[in-house]
């Protein structure tokens, strides 16, 4: 059975350390390898590293003396749990055949389905070279155009959670500040060192003709597809970036227009800075797009100093609406997703997804709505192309215990759980929480949320239990969801229909 024992980021306080002290201290495993793949919800890849006899025996955790935070990972105690709790429960301690994993892109063939978004990342032969040698199956370039582009400084803002971890992202970078003929340079030596590679040309041009003339280079230079920039928050100027996006005339122009300069797949990349993205979407494959790629970042404004009065980043004074992107906007990527995956008229159409994605199971819910590739930034910008270990692996061993051979035996599989209202949910039926008692602390917090923003359901009693009143509870679930030690869960169903 696949299992997730232990939730990654809340049980520990790990930096994710480059050269990790932890594991230069160890002789008989990888802490940091160990402690990654927990943070990345692959507990049970982390097993495989994990040596027949528990690696903690008998030790006094010079890892833990060697952290850079000593005293705050429990190395030791995160590594026996996962020895005596989650290996045990594994069926096979063999690696996964992450072939398994192989698929195509608009027919052409990709070891996985995971590749670097265009943004910073996948910018210059050194850091794709890196990319393609850590395992990534190929690399979304950053934009290319004949504009003269000069980036602002700081360009960058976030919204952080308690761990100090990415939750929004937020940045008003352009597009790449190479000149093209640089980038055509980049394609050759990427394309002659790492022929099996995906290299997918971001482009954007400020007409038809750089259109054409983008798309017709990008091929002779080794590109294997194209992406339509149709979505640049960034690039508002003279109607370039979202302001096509967001007009499906335009779309289909442009699209049609890189389709006379090349005979390779073309995906155009879409903005959700729109209502619904069908009618763009639509529009593009009307111009010759053999799919769609979604979403590009959210426009967006994050921290206004209480001092200065100024929005982050803050440049010379002044901030920009800019880009958001991160875990915070997986949401609204799914949605759009579900949207496109349920549009009859991109059927059999690519679409290459995007928005929020950190761990394997953040890439799978994308490719249960219907895409066949998955793209990552904000993830690798926050913990380097390393993360595509944990990706692979933890995807492999989900369709291993799936009995899965191909991904594309699920591609799609939950658009049938999902409407786009509400008016074909089941309301006869009430389902009410469940405590337990072991797990609960008696913190009340349950009590204070549903007494002040649900039904007033819960009590506590004098020994800090807590008590259900089920004539007032509508199993609304908001307790479930503000329990921060997993007291509370579903219980019992009661049918509220009168016959």
């Amino acid at each position: 059975m696949f299992v997730k024992h232990i939730k990654r980021r809340d049980m520990i306080d790990c930096a994710l350390c480059y050269k990790a002290p932890c594991t230069g201290s160890c002789t008989k495993t990888d802490p940091a390898k160990i402690l990654r793949s927990i943070w990345f919800d692959n507990e049970q890849g982390a097993c495989h590293i994990l040596p027949e006899e528990s690696p903690c025996i008998g030790c006094d955790a010079p890892c833990e003396r060697a952290c850079v935070r000593p005293g705050k990972v429990k190395i030791k105690e995160l590594i026996t749990r996962l020895n005596d709790e989650v290996k045990p429960s594994i069926e096979s301690a063999e690696a996964v055949d992450e072939s398994i994993l192989a698929t195509t892109f608009c027919g052409i063939p990709i070891d996985s389905p995971f590749l670097l978004s265009s943004s910073v990342i996948a910018s210059t032969y050194d850091m794709c070279d890196r990319a393609f040698e850590a395992g990534w199956a190929g690399a979304a370039f950053k934009t290319i155009c004949t504009l003269d582009i000069h980036e602002a400084s700081p360009r960058f803002s976030a919204v952080t959670g308690s761990d100090g971890s990415l939750i929004g992202f937020k940045n008003i970078e352009q597009l790449s500040d190479h000149s093209v003929e640089e980038n055509m340079e980049i394609f050759r030596r990427l394309k002659a060192k790492h022929p099996t590679k995906l290299i997918l040309a971001s482009i954007m041009g400020q007409d038809d003709g750089e259109w054409e003339e983008l798309s017709r280079l990008c091929e002779q230079n080794g590109a294997d597809a194209i992406e339509l920039n149709f979505s640049c928050p960034n690039m508002m100027e003279g109607g370039l970036g979202s302001d096509i996006g967001q007009v499906p005339e335009l779309v289909e122009r442009f699209t049609r227009a890189a389709r006379r300069g090349t005979n390779i797949p073309i995906l155009a990349k879409l903005t959700p800075n729109v209502a619904t993205m069908s009618p763009a979407a639509e529009a593009a494959i009307r111009g010759g797009a053999n799919g769609i790629a979604a979403i590009n970042t959210i426009k967006s404004l994050t921290d206004i100093n209480p001092h200065t009065y100024i929005s982050s980043p803050a440049v010379h004074g002044m901030s920009a609406v800019g880009g958001y992107s991160g875990n915070a906007v997986k949401p609204i990527a799914l949605r759009f997703i579900d949207e496109l995956g349920h549009n009859p008229n991109l059927k059999g159409k690519h679409i290459s997804a995007m928005g929020g994605i950190e761990t394997w199971s953040d890439a799978l819910e994308y490719i249960l709505l219907g895409a066949g590739s998955v793209q990552v930034t904000t993830a690798v910008m926050q913990y380097g192309y390393r993360i595509i270990d944990d990706l692979k692996q933890g995807l492999a061993l989900y369709m291993k215990d799936k009995a899965l051979t191909d991904i594309k035996q699920i591609r799609g599989a939950a658009l049938d759980s999902v409407s786009s209202t509400t008016d074909v949910l089941e309301r006869d039926t009430i389902i009410y929480p469940k405590f337990k008692r072991d797990n609960c602390i008696g913190c009340g917090r349950c009590v204070i949320s549903c007494a002040d923003g649900g039904h007033q359901a819960l009590s506590m009693n004098e020994d800090r239990h807590v008590r259900l009143n089920p004539q007032k509870c509508v199993g609304c679930h908001l307790c479930v969801l503000v329990c921060q030690n997993g007291a509370i869960t579903s219980g019992r169903k009661r049918v509220t229909k009168k016959v």
